[in-house]
This record gives structure tokens, C-alpha cells and sequence, in this order.
């Protein structure tokens, strides 16, 4: 991963609280939750079935997004699967 990556992955870590402590950094992206980029500015369609639990969930007519900075900047600039069967598949290449 590029250092630019690093940097700007840590300033969203620094400016935003966790409930799960950044399970998805601390295990280098390998325990992401599942969300697929539908193209909104700040949003992903959260893809879990436990949604309505996740504190970064926002429902609206049924459907969940994910809110999450981090991930909302993993989807976009990281391009990291959704998919974790593709994940595995794939050995984890998604390092730039």
C-alpha cells in the first residue's frame, strides 16, 4: 500500500470513533464488512445482514448504507471486493 494510502487512511481513523476499535485496519482490510458502491457521494449499500445493528447504518425506505468513512474511502480509492469468497479468491491482491 502506498504511503499517500497510509496517511490518509490514519487522518480518517483520527477524526472518527469506532465501536468495533478498527477491526478492518488492525487486520490490514482482511475483516471488512460487506458493501457495494451504488455511487452516492458518502454512502454504500451495506450488503450485511445484521445492518440495523452496525452504528454506521442508515436505513431509509428499508434498504441500509453504510456511512462509515472508512470504508465509504476503502470502496472508492482501494477498490476492495465486497464479496468475501472473491476476497479470498483474489489471495488478498488488492495491495497497490
Amino acid at each position: 500500500m502506498k504511503e499517500k494510502t497510509k496517511k490518509k487512511i490514519q487522518e480518517i481513523i483520527g477524526k472518527i470513533s469506532c465501536p468495533k476499535h478498527f477491526k478492518c485496519a488492525k487486520s490490514d482490510f482482511k475483516y471488512l464488512c460487506r458493501a457495494e458502491d451504488i455511487g452516492l457521494k458518502s454512502h454504500l449499500l451495506c450488503l450485511e445482514k445484521t445492518s440495523f445493528e452496525c452504528y454506521f447504518s442508515l436505513e431509509a425506505d428499508k434498504i441500509y448504507y453504510c456511512t462509515c468513512p472508512l470504508r465509504v474511502y476503502l470502496a472508492r480509492h482501494l477498490e476492495i471486493s465486497t464479496d468475501k469468497e472473491n476476497m479470498e479468491q483474489k489471495g488478498r491482491s488488492n495491495k497497490k
